[in-house]
């Protein structure tokens, strides 16, 4: 088995133990920078228990559509139930791996995530995906983790170090490379912390915001 397939796996049996918890999993508040209109279609990438899809669908009300992605089965089935308890129509979970957002070109206005990104293997795909999905003017507000030095190898490549929400980090100056070449030119920092330690290095979290011109 490869080490793709078996982060997958590590993650998903990470969060589905993690779904009838009430820990935070989170690493910022990227719903909290968005300015949802009625009748948006949005688009929540690591949706988990589904808390910000539903914040979401009662922002964009009856007349919008709000999408959760996750890889971890555990996540979506508590996702689901919890819009069936609060009886939310306008939402759908999907379970997708990032770098295969299975939804039309130009389909969503708003994209949110938080710290799910620094997960993905193939950084570059998830971030042309994003862009691709996106309709001209959309936005993406991303709340995630990056490294102040390169993550050594022994933790990029240990699914544990990598579940737990840091092994997966590119440094600041590759996470904006990474967001000019698939198309963002013009991106802003909202936030960011100030860095703290894991492994051997060190990492901080951020909020990012870029459109789609």
């Amino acid at each position: 088995m490869t080490i793709e397939k078996v982060t997958l796996q590590t993650i998903n049996n990470r969060y589905s133990a993690l779904s009838e918890s009430s820990c935070c999993l989170s690493c910022g508040g990227a719903i909290d920078y968005c300015d949802v209109k009625p009748g948006n279609t949005c688009l929540d990438l690591g949706s988990g228990r589904g808390n910000d899809v539903l914040r979401l669908a009662d922002m964009t009300g009856t007349a919008g559509k709000v999408y959760g992605l996750d890889v971890s089965d555990g996540m979506l089935k508590k996702a689901r139930k919890n819009a069936e308890k609060f009886d939310v129509t306008n939402t759908e979970f999907i379970k997708s791996v990032l770098e295969e957002i299975p939804l039309d070109d130009e389909s969503i206005d708003i994209i949110i995530s938080n710290c799910t990104i620094n997960h993905a293997e193939e950084k570059e795909k998830v971030w042309k995906e994003v862009y691709r999905v996106l309709k001209k003017d959309g936005y993406f507000v991303v709340s995630d983790i990056y490294s102040t030095e390169p993550v050594p190898k022994q933790y990029r490549s240990d699914p544990q170090a990598i579940a737990e929400c840091w092994a997966g980090a590119d440094t600041k100056e590759v996470y904006l490379q990474t967001l000019q070449e698939a198309g963002f030119k013009a991106v802003e920092i909202l936030e960011q912390s100030t860095p703290y330690p894991k492994g051997e290095i060190e990492v901080a979290s951020w909020t990012l915001k870029g459109v789609k011109k």
